[in-house]
C-alpha cells in the first residue's frame, strides 16, 4: 500500500516546519513508503515557501480559502495512492503512528478509515485531565453511533486516514461546509461504504491553541453540537468560525 500525507495550511509559517520535521522523521523511522502534499490554502505568509524547501514535499496552491477546499485540493493532487493521511499543519506525527496505520489496514482489509484522538502537547496537566473526560464521552459516542445506532462513526479532522477507493465512492468532499462538521460528514458517508474505526492507539500530537483561546468546555460543546447535527441532520449547526494562529 502507498500512502500520502495531505496537509492543509493557511498562514502556518510558525507551525509547518515542525509538522513536516515530524512527518519526515516518522517516514524514515517506520520504513513505510509515504509521500507528502502540502496545500497552501491562500496563505499570505511564507507557509508555501517553507514547505517547498523540504525535499520530496509537493506544494499545491488552493486559492479558495477553507479547510474543505484545501482537503479536496490535496485529495485531487494525491491521485495514485492507496491511503490518504489527513493531518493538520499544527500537528506533529508521533513515533509509531505510521506503523499503527499500516497495521490496522493490513489486519482489517474491510476497513475504509481509521482515526484517533489528539494529545495536546502544549496544554497544562489540569487542562489535559479535562480533555480526557471529553474523550471518554467521545468514545461512548463512537460506540453508540457506529455499533448501536449505526448512523456513522467518529473521525478527528487532523488525524484520519482513509482508503482512496472508498472515498471516491462517496463522491468526495462537501465543499459547502466551511469548518465545523467536516470530519463528521466524512465519517457518516464513509460508514456507508465500510467500517470506520476510532482508536486510542492512533494518537496525534497537536497544538491546543484553539482550546487555549476559546476554552475546553466551550470548544467541546461546539464540536459535540456539530457532530450530532451532521450525523442526524446532515448539516453543521455552526457556520461561522475564526482562524486561530500563533
Amino acid at each position: 500500500m502507498r500512502l500520502v500525507f495531505v496537509i492543509p495550511a493557511y498562514n502556518e509559517e510558525a507551525m509547518i516546519g515542525q509538522c513536516l520535521d515530524a512527518v519526515m522523521a516518522e517516514i524514515k523511522r517506520s520504513g513505510h513508503p509515504a509521500d507528502v502534499v502540502v496545500v497552501d490554502n491562500a496563505s499570505t505568509d511564507r507557509t508555501g515557501e517553507i514547505a517547498a524547501g523540504y525535499p520530496g514535499v509537493r506544494v499545491v496552491r488552493e486559492t479558495n480559502k477553507g479547510l474543505v477546499h484545501a482537503r479536496h485540493a490535496g485529495f485531487v493532487a494525491s491521485e495514485g495512492y492507496d491511503l490518504v493521511a489527513n493531518i493538520d499543519a499544527d500537528t506533529m506525527v508521533p513515533e509509531g503512528w505510521l506503523t499503527t496505520v499500516f497495521d490496522e489496514f493490513e489486519k482489517h482489509p474491510e476497513l475504509v478509515c481509521v482515526s484517533g484522538p489528539y494529545h495536546y502537547y502544549d496544554l497544562k496537566r489540569s487542562q489535559l485531565a479535562l480533555v480526557e473526560v471529553f474523550y471518554a464521552f467521545t468514545y461512548f459516542t463512537y460506540i453508540l453511533s457506529r455499533f448501536i445506532l449505526r448512523v456513522g462513526s467518529v473521525i478527528h479532522g487532523g488525524n484520519f486516514v482513509f482508503r482512496r477507493e472508498a472515498w471516491e465512492k462517496t463522491g468526495g468532499y462537501d465543499r459547502s461546509i466551511t469548518f465545523y462538521g467536516e470530519d463528521t460528514d466524512v465519517a457518516v458517508r464513509l460508514s456507508k461504504i465500510g467500517p470506520v474505526k476510532w482508536t486510542h492507539k492512533l494518537r496525534m500530537n497537536t497544538s491546543g491553541r484553539r482550546i487555549e483561546q476559546e476554552g475546553i468546555i466551550r470548544t467541546g460543546m461546539v464540536y459535540a453540537k456539530n457532530f450530532f447535527s451532521m450525523t442526524f441532520r446532515g448539516k453543521p449547526a455552526t457556520v461561522d468560525y475564526r482562524d486561530i494562529r500563533e
